[in-house]
């Protein structure tokens, strides 16, 4: 039944009253601490402790209700220490007395909770309790929740107690409702935030479909942009190698990836990159059907698998690796983001293979080219010389006269010694050792020249490299057979095609690279349609494939080759791909 009544309020009002003063005084304060806490969780502790600091309650719960407002789904307790609940055991579902509010949002004051006639009794290690303080939290007119107080200190809750609990209530559903508003704008904020993350990463994955052409680069960039899109603590892209996916790139807290090789059809990734649907696993050991560490993620706990896929074809898989900060399994949103992500991951793959194999054929046909013009260069020159040379000597042999044989010989003899010098011509030009021995500056001008002396051509060269001993250390062999490459192509184009009398050459190293200009006052030729003659698709792939440039600048009065070449990059191509003439 219900404690208090008339008799007492007007007997103790003076007291009451005063009490009343305090208490207002104290959920003044109260109030305004508990309606500034934004954390739901803090806030709803702070009224537990408000709640038994008013009344002298040795314990306070709060429970809040289920969604369709019949039963309640969390329980928060003060007063009752850890051993005791585990004694306890399981929470109430909001059964018995709790039930009362639930169904009737009143206030509810109770003498003795036992004698109430929706009581259950309590379980077994429950701490006893008697008295009983129930008061309904609302938020915007509907039950959020119940304010329950037991064991009041010194006796029974009164109506000022009832009253000062009513209104703590009230700031208790202001304060849940700002933490859960402040939630919402919190997520929203967190989504935003990371929809703009997704957007940057994916824009940046587009501009490097039309900046970025090499593969390696482009693969290093999607996986460590896929990684920051979904905070994972690492990511791996496997990419389709006929009936096998093999790892291309990984980025974030993985080992170096080794030479695993993973079938298509019987993997969970292969299924994945088959189906074309995102799969989220929770235990990588149990799913994934490959230890991670063989992957170079050691220890990865849960995983979130993307298909990378282009106009429907299938390229590979996206692999992302325990979501940090504590490898917790990954949401819907991390796993629209990192689909969102593949396509435009996709894209930039297929763009940069399909460089990687022009660039390969392109290789692959100047090879050829070098090897049909040195063929031509033997077949003209020295093998109809030294057909020349046997009908010489055949004739004068049957003629059987002995002076026409000595002058036969001598004449052999001379042709042999021209033919000597033009083979160890075309030996330096196929690799020069001045290069070798004496370096880029030496091998240039030997080649110049050599060109003064047979094509007749007066060159002025303006040479800036390093020292001997800071040019070994600064370009590499390759970098320097490039750039010798370059400057003999476009002499030999000087001297076969351009008619020209004079050529400056110039070749530079300044601010972290090495710029090349050959210029004639030859009479020109139509660049554009002859991007791919004359030795040019050779000398473009060379400074191509070191991250340079090169450009072409022919009209009536000369020809104008510039290139430039980074000092310090690596090739972006195997050196076993560049092109080299073969004979």
């Amino acid at each position: 039944m219900l404690a208090g009544s008339a008799t007492p309020r007007l007997r103790y009002g003076l007291i009451t009253d005063k009490l009343n003063a305090d208490r207002l005084r104290t959920l003044i304060d109260l109030g305004g601490v508990i309606v500034s806490e934004l954390d739901l969780d803090a806030a709803l502790a702070r009224v537990l402790d408000a709640a038994r600091e008013l009344t002298g309650a040795r314990y306070a719960a709060l429970g809040v209700l289920n969604a369709e407002r019949s039963e309640l789904e969390r329980f928060i307790t003060a007063g009752i220490d850890d051993d005791t609940a585990r004694r306890i055991g399981a929470r109430p579902r909001g059964r018995g007395v709790l039930g009362v509010l639930t169904h009737d949002p009143k206030p509810l004051r109770l003498a003795r909770v036992s004698d109430h006639p929706a009581s259950y009794g309590f379980p077994a290690g429950h701490p006893p309790m008697e008295s009983f303080l129930g008061v309904p939290v609302v938020i915007q007119a509907e039950a959020w929740g119940n304010l329950y107080l037991t064991e009041k200190q010194g006796g029974e809750f009164d109506e000022a107690d009832e009253e000062a609990v009513v209104v703590l209530a009230r700031w208790a559903a202001i304060a849940v409702e700002n933490a859960r508003l402040y939630r919402d704008v919190e997520t929203q904020r967190v989504e935003l935030e990371r929809a703009a993350s997704g957007l940057r990463a994916t824009q940046a994955v587009a501009l490097a479909v039309g900046a970025e052409v090499d593969l390696e680069r482009s693969l290093e960039l999607i996986v460590k942009r896929g990684r920051a899109l979904v905070e994972a603590r690492a990511v791996l892209i496997l990419l389709r190698d006929g009936d096998e996916l093999v790892p291309a790139a990984v980025a974030g807290h993985g080992e170096r990836i080794g030479g695993v090789r993973i079938p298509v059809h019987g993997s969970t990734s292969g299924e994945v990159m088959l189906r074309g649907q995102s799969e989220r696993i929770d235990d990588v050991a149990a799913r994934l059907r490959i230890s991670a560490d063989q992957l170079g993620v050691s220890g990865a706990r849960t995983a979130l698998a993307v298909p990378l896929a282009y106009r429907g074809e299938p390229l590979g898989v996206l692999l992302a690796f325990d979501r940090q900060p504590d490898a917790q399994p990954f949401s819907d949103d991390d796993e629209r983001a990192l689909r969102a992500f593949a396509a435009s991951a996709a894209t930039a793959v297929v763009i940069a293979q399909s460089v990687q194999r022009q660039r390969l054929r392109d290789t692959l046909a100047a090879a050829d080219a070098e090897r049909r013009r040195w063929a031509q260069e033997l077949h003209d020159e020295t093998l109809q010389a030294l057909g020349g040379l046997r009908v010489l000597l055949s004739a004068a042999r049957r003629a059987g006269d002995a002076e026409a044989l000595s002058q036969a010989t001598d004449q052999a003899l001379e042709q042999i010694e021209q033919e000597i010098t033009n083979l160890r011509a075309i030996i330096t030009e196929l690799r020069p050792a001045a290069l070798d021995e004496l370096g880029l500056e030496a091998a240039l001008e030997a080649l110049f020249e050599r060109h003064r002396a047979i094509n007749d051509l007066e060159i002025s060269g303006r040479l800036v490299l390093p020292a001997r001993d800071e040019q070994r250390a600064g370009l590499d062999a390759e970098l320097q057979a490039s750039v010798y490459r370059v400057v003999q192509e476009a002499l030999t184009n000087v001297a076969k095609h351009a008619h020209a009398r004079q050529v400056k050459v110039s070749v530079e190293a300044a601010d972290e690279r090495l710029s090349i200009v050959i210029s004639d006052d030859g009479r020109g030729f139509d660049a554009e349609l002859q991007t791919g003659g004359f030795g040019l698709t050779g000398m473009r792939e060379r400074v191509l494939v070191f991250g340079g440039a090169l450009s072409i600048d022919s009209s009536q009065g000369g020809t104008t080759v510039s290139a430039w070449l980074p000092l310090t990059m690596r090739p972006a191509l195997p050196a076993s791909t560049a092109t080299e003439p073969a004979p």
